[in-house]
């Protein structure tokens, strides 16, 4: 059995376990006018990847994504994609065309089991642009234990942006996307958007994004524990 089957089994059996119905959650709508349309027709593969659509493109899917997702899937699937047990942990569907198919056939059309709503359409009332923001946010999510080798160092960072002190910011900076490219996505995605990743991009001259980077690691570290 491959990968995709052995996630589409357990996905079952997680759902089956389920203690409640999800039927009862109304849909958030997902603002994705920043986003490229692609078309009527609904898709099989991701069209917000980097390698399709170019980095802004995939860093804009990834920020409305995780907007959509926390809106309308984190009660089930976990914050952060981090699922608790009682749906799958979709950090592991492989970013890849087959891992796709499997994701938007539950977007488009749910989970009815026994007659209960696992887990409501979403197709028709956050269409396809959301669904593929959504996609994007979910396949960048860094892997178990993804930053435990870099957490005393990026402790460190965190407290010498909080300090308001900083010698080299262009250095940290680059120390940041440093250890950014070493995290690993659940899903095998290229890049992952991890804390380090977030304060990276943030970190200029400006002492206010030193506060701003600080926060996200701060966040992201205890999140860690």
């Amino acid at each position: 059995m491959n990968r995709i089957n052995l996630f589409a089994a357990a996905a079952t059996l997680a759902m089956a376990s389920a203690a409640y119905g999800h039927g009862d959650v109304t849909p958030q709508p997902v603002n994705t006018d920043a986003l490229p349309d692609v078309g009527e027709e609904w898709l099989t593969e991701n069209p917000y990847r980097a390698e399709t659509a170019g980095e802004d493109v995939w860093l804009k899917a990834v920020e409305i994504g995780a907007s959509g997702y926390n809106q309308n899937c984190a009660r089930c699937h976990g914050l952060g994609v981090v699922s608790g047990g009682l749906a799958p942990d979709l950090r592991y569907l492989e970013a890849a065309e087959y891992g796709d198919e499997w994701y938007m056939e539950r977007f488009q059309h749910g989970m009815t089991q026994n007659g209960i709503t696992k887990m409501p359409a979403f197709g028709e009332l956050l269409g396809q642009k959301a669904a593929w923001a959504i996609r994007t946010y979910i396949e960048t999510r860094p892997d178990d234990g993804a930053l435990d080798d870099h957490a005393d160092r990026l402790a460190s960072i965190r407290d010498e942006l909080m300090s308001g002190s900083v010698a080299d910011p262009a250095a940290l900076s680059e120390e940041l996307a440093s250890i950014a490219a070493d995290v690993e996505t659940g899903s095998g995605a290229p890049v992952a958007d991890s804390v380090a990743f977030e304060a990276a991009r943030k970190v200029t001259d400006d002492p206010a994004s030193w506060k701003e980077a600080g926060d996200i690691l701060t966040v992201g570290l205890s999140a860690a524990h």
